[in-house]
């Protein structure tokens, strides 16, 4: 039982260069040491007052093995066993006796830790556990991605702070918020089968990962049609009340999946980007004077449009040859943009998202290990600098529609909104209209702060 501070026991520990020194109360009695224990478990020191430590070697050459400390003094309520407990056992004690006890026989660790192995087996060696033979440590590269934060104590910040909410947010690189999110679990595993397994560090792109979850709901995600940024497309010679029932596959290629009906009528939504009043050259969408396909339905061409006081486009008016049904004409145009009809266009929210970082912040893996091993507190200064470096558009809220039967598709349900990307079905029961979470674009979006 040791008497030293915080501070004066990094002082004592020495340097890579010089050993360590021992403590003065190193060779305190097994009787004395026994009943300090005894009342540090009881609450009777203030924090850091008294430190239950390893007597191994000062002079060691690996720093971790100079008398490290096993138990520390907390007296903070926990979030399982409230005041109950008032010390808690170190990691590097921890870890290796919990990985005994429960039978591990293989203990995988990123790379920072191997400077802590020597510690696991002593620890397990002093134990005596009779369960042999003894679970085994193998170090291995951190999976690190790009402009992603890995490090549990920075994920943990990002939720106590409120900048993500909660750990199932789909920004973030757990599993429950990928789930969430919507990627599957085959393209995680793809993905993982693709990077392998290192013992140099790197950082993978996380458009690699990406890639994969493009390539499995490419195969199996639902076709469907969504307007996130809507404005009111009126096809002026369509016969006021009239519908008509459009027929599109539900997956291309793909005769197994069916199909379904969609109405079209008088009054359409389009996606605001397919229209352009003054448009670039090669713009293939609808411009005044110009002729599109809407999705299915039929080759309209643009005849006027109005706008605000702003200058923002707020209806266009268009008519459409009854001559060129699809499937039925072979008249071709260049675009061919997307629709959903006033009549049952079903409101939405479509939450579009990027990565949490504008740039690739560089965790220190070590430091991490060490913060972790000494019990650290989450959130101090060091752990504070990858904050400036939050992409403040990784998430944005835009309000559409979707079609009717992708409004009553239950939470993870997944689908290509056509030429919007991939989106999910989100579980949050308590928002007012259906909410989808774009899981991947069509292709890459996002492009880094240099």
């Amino acid at each position: 039982m040791d008497d030293l501070t915080k501070e004066e026991m990094k002082a004592y520990r020495g340097t890579l260069t010089e050993p360590g020194k021992n403590s003065p109360w190193r060779d305190r009695s097994v009787e004395e040491n026994l009943d300090l224990f005894e009342r540090m478990k009881n609450g009777e020191f203030e924090n850091g007052s008294k430190t239950l430590r390893a007597k191994i070697d000062m002079a060691s050459p690996n720093i971790n093995m100079r008398d490290p400390a096993l138990y520390r003094i907390i007296h903070i309520p926990h979030h399982q066993t409230g005041d109950k407990w008032c010390i808690y056992p170190m990691y590097d004690f921890a870890h290796p006796i919990q990985d005994a006890i429960e039978g591990v026989t293989h203990s995988l660790c990123s790379l920072e830790y191997e400077i802590h192995r020597p510690l696991y087996n002593w620890v397990v060696e002093q134990c005596e556990f009779d369960n042999r033979p003894n679970p085994r440590q193998i170090e291995f590269a951190r999976l690190n991605l790009t402009n992603t934060v890995m490090s549990k104590r920075k994920l943990r910040m990002l939720v106590e702070e409120g900048i993500v909410s909660g750990w199932d947010d789909p920004r973030m690189p757990t599993l429950c918020a990928m789930r969430r999110r919507g990627y599957p679990a085959e393209a995680i595993r793809d993905f993982l089968s693709r990077i392998g397994v290192a013992k140099a560090d790197s950082v993978v792109e996380t458009a690699l990962l990406e890639a994969c979850v493009r390539d499995n709901l490419n195969a199996t995600a639902y076709r469907m049609m969504a307007v996130t940024e809507p404005v009111k497309l009126v096809v002026e010679n369509w016969p006021e009340g009239k519908t008509e029932e459009i027929e599109l596959e539900n997956l291309p290629g793909n005769e197994a999946a069916g199909t379904r009906t969609v109405t079209f009528s008088k009054e359409l939504y389009i996606e605001r980007s397919d229209f352009d009043p003054d448009p670039p050259k090669k713009f293939f969408r609808l411009k005044p004077g110009g002729e599109v396909r809407l999705k299915g339905a039929y080759i309209i061409l643009c005849t006027g449009y109005e706008t605000d006081e702003e200058g923002n486009v707020t209806l266009i008016r268009c008519t459409y040859d009854p001559e060129t049904r699809s499937g039925e004409c072979q008249r071709k145009v260049k675009g061919t943009i997307h629709w959903l009809s006033t009549l049952d266009a079903v409101p939405a929210e479509l939450r579009h998202y990027e990565p949490l970082l504008a740039e690739t912040a560089a965790d220190d893996a070590e430091a991490e290990a060490e913060a972790e091993a000494e019990g650290e507190y989450v959130g101090g200064a060091r752990d504070r600098d990858f904050l400036k470096t939050i992409n403040p558009d990784s998430l944005k809220v835009l309000q559409g529609f979707v079609e009717p039967a992708a409004a009553k598709a239950p939470a993870g349900t997944r689908y290509q909104f056509l030429r919007m990307g991939y989106y999910c079905a989100d579980l949050d029961t308590s928002a007012e209209k259906p909410v989808f979470n774009r899981v991947v674009g069509l292709k890459d979006s996002f492009k880094p702060a240099k």
